[in-house]
């Protein structure tokens, strides 16, 4: 992989990680998801496929299998992957603006698959009770104090503060603002946190403010496990936080779900497509379910483009700002016990300081 350096052995191969003091703040964590580190890999469309799930379920975390607008079939073919290959839990991502969203839901509760995240946007109360009595638990992003509570009185059963830090699909507000807002007010089921999270110090401090877990997501584009283009990777590892950034909203007559991604050609090309489609609705040659879904169609192609087929001009290079934080490629148990080792090493200088 021409321009990337990857790490390929581990510097602390022999000893096992002591978690004293991280076991005593993500209990309730690790006992809702069911794993070793209650550190979710977000799931990534064209990225976090059942390959990903598996390499981060074998690290101890847990991974979530991207939905994305795939067809049903190929849904299902994946989920069977998982369930014949991950040898634990494990979750799917539903995408709740993809077209393919409700044969999605048909899929999945069909199933074994014990938790499912939605996402892009907030499921309604049926997309939640749906799924749990096909038997899943259920979690949902929240971006404001008032969605927090709507998703609790949904049924939800966790949460997830993203901040608009994060890569992909994002909110505007930044994690910082979300932990003083929802976290803080001690919500009654578990909450875990994302958003520019990239190293085991900032996991401690986190979890020391009452997350019950992390996620991340570009930290493990970064790993040997992860099959993205080696283009994407090589992007990435040049990339500046300043470079990711995320996309305006014209008209309000087309709701555009923000999207952080570097800054290339196929950003400003879809600027020019939001001004098309807006002047297409002045003309009323278009309605606004169908503008709507153009632009869901310019984002899953284009980051196919990117992950798949490495074109990373007009492909979209989905990252959160901490993609200025990894600059080399990791195996995968790598990263775990690095954040780790980190998390925990952290804890205890904190435990020190406070005597």
């Amino acid at each position: 992989m021409a321009g990337i350096s990857v790490i390929s052995g581990f510097k602390r191969r022999m000893k096992t990680v002591k978690t004293e003091l991280l076991d005593k703040i993500w209990a309730r964590g690790r006992e809702f998801l069911g794993v070793r580190y209650p550190i979710i890999c977000g799931a990534m469309t064209w990225i976090s496929d059942a390959h990903l799930v598996k390499a981060v379920r074998a690290s101890g975390g847990f991974g979530v299998l991207a939905a994305g607008n795939m067809r049903p079939e190929e849904l299902e073919s994946e989920i069977d992957r998982c369930l014949a290959t991950v040898g634990g839990p494990f979750a799917v991502n539903l995408v709740t603006i993809a077209p393919n969203f409700a044969a999605h839901k048909e899929v999945v509760a069909g199933k074994d698959v014990p938790l499912v995240v939605f996402a892009g946007n907030f499921p309604r109360r049926n997309d939640v009770q749906e799924m749990k009595r096909a038997g899943k638990r259920t979690m949902s992003f929240a971006s404001t104090t008032s969605i927090a509570d709507q998703m609790i009185r949904f049924g939800i059963d966790a949460l997830i503060l993203e901040g608009s830090e994060a890569g992909g699909h994002i909110g505007h507000v930044s994690l910082t603002i979300l932990l003083q807002q929802v976290l803080f007010a001690r919500p009654p089921v578990p909450v875990f946190v994302a958003g520019g999270i990239a190293t085991g110090r900032m996991m401690a401090h986190l979890l020391l403010m009452g997350a019950d877990g992390v996620q991340m997501g570009t930290r493990f584009v970064m790993s040997s496990e992860c099959r993205t283009h080696a283009r994407f990777k090589e992007a990435f590892v040049r990339a500046r936080a300043r470079e990711a950034v995320e996309t305006p909203q014209y008209d309000r007559r087309l709701p555009v779900v923000a999207v952080r991604a570097l800054r290339n050609q196929a950003m400003e090309e879809f600027g020019r497509l939001q001004l098309e489609l807006i002047k297409s609705l002045d003309e009323g040659r278009i309605d606004r379910r169908t503008a709507q879904e153009r632009v869901e169609e310019f984002w899953m192609g284009g980051l196919r483009r990117a992950v798949v087929e490495g074109d990373v001009e007009r492909g979209s290079l989905m990252a959160g700002q901490s993609v200025g934080l990894v600059e080399k490629i990791m195996p995968m148990k790598e990263i775990f016990r690095e954040l780790t080792e980190d998390a925990e090493e952290e804890l205890q200088r904190v435990r020190s300081l406070l005597g």
